[in-house]
């Protein structure tokens, strides 16, 4: 069965360019040229991603992202944006964007991106699928596989869908060191330098989230010169 892709894109040519290339990786698009159309159907329906258009008649792709979010549904997304909207770029993520590319962009990439997401997809699918409610502790910090839910000292911390994936990532690998285009590959699925500061973003972010004191984290760890590691002080796992 094809993956199925809803495109929210008003530039009408632009979305079936996009889509005609979408078909040729097996995919299934789904076009809205409106936020509200758009919006309706991604609540109305199941889509393995969503491409979704920062500047939108009706709804923006920062409202629609929002609301997605609010829902509980962490379907991904992956939005477009301009060049000069770098406030907007990191709103998007903040609010549980999981990636985005600036207009004017190359479809070969787009591509790329969309390919990228979708072995991520897949991944986490096959993890579920081996341990469907993994639960781990690392002193105060509980993370819950299965339902997305971190607790810290029993208070639940919101991250976004990508803040997620890079905790349970570091949490599934207490004490290894991950390099920042390791993080993208495992975490993000493509490596392309100058992302680094992609991972650099989310990492400052999630600190802010589950650290005590951001300036002396005492869960993700920096390795000068490498990169990243998970405390690997004792934890306990455990499979319901």
């Amino acid at each position: 069965m094809p993956y199925r892709i809803l495109v929210i894109e008003d530039n009408v040519d632009m979305a079936e360019l996009v889509a005609m290339h979408l078909r040729d990786i097996d995919v299934e698009p789904v076009l809205c040229h409106d936020g509200d159309r758009g919006l309706a159907r991604a609540e109305a329906e199941k889509f393995d991603l969503l491409i979704l258009d920062l500047m939108l008649p009706g709804k923006g792709g920062i409202e629609i992202c929002q609301q997605l979010r609010k829902q509980d549904n962490y379907t991904p997304i992956l939005m477009l944006t301009a060049k000069s909207s770098e406030l907007d770029r990191v709103l998007g993520l903040e609010i549980g964007a999981d990636d985005y590319l600036t207009k004017p962009f190359s479809i070969r990439e787009l591509i790329a991106r969309v390919k990228a997401i979708l072995r991520r997809v897949d991944a986490l699918s096959e993890a579920v699928g081996r341990a469907d409610n993994e639960t781990v502790q690392f002193g105060d910090l509980h993370i819950d596989s299965d339902r997305r839910k971190v607790l810290l000292s029993g208070e639940e911390i919101i991250l976004t869908a990508k803040e997620f994936d890079l905790l349970w990532h570091f949490a599934s690998h207490p004490g290894r060191v991950f390099s920042r285009l390791q993080l993208l590959d495992s975490v993000w699925g493509y490596v392309h330098d100058g992302y680094e500061h992609t991972v650099n973003s989310h990492i400052n972010r999630l600190r802010a989230k589950i650290e005590k004191d951001p300036s002396q984290p005492q869960y993700v760890l920096t390795v000068w010169g490498v990169g990243y590691k998970f405390t690997d002080q004792k934890h306990n796992v455990a499979v319901e």
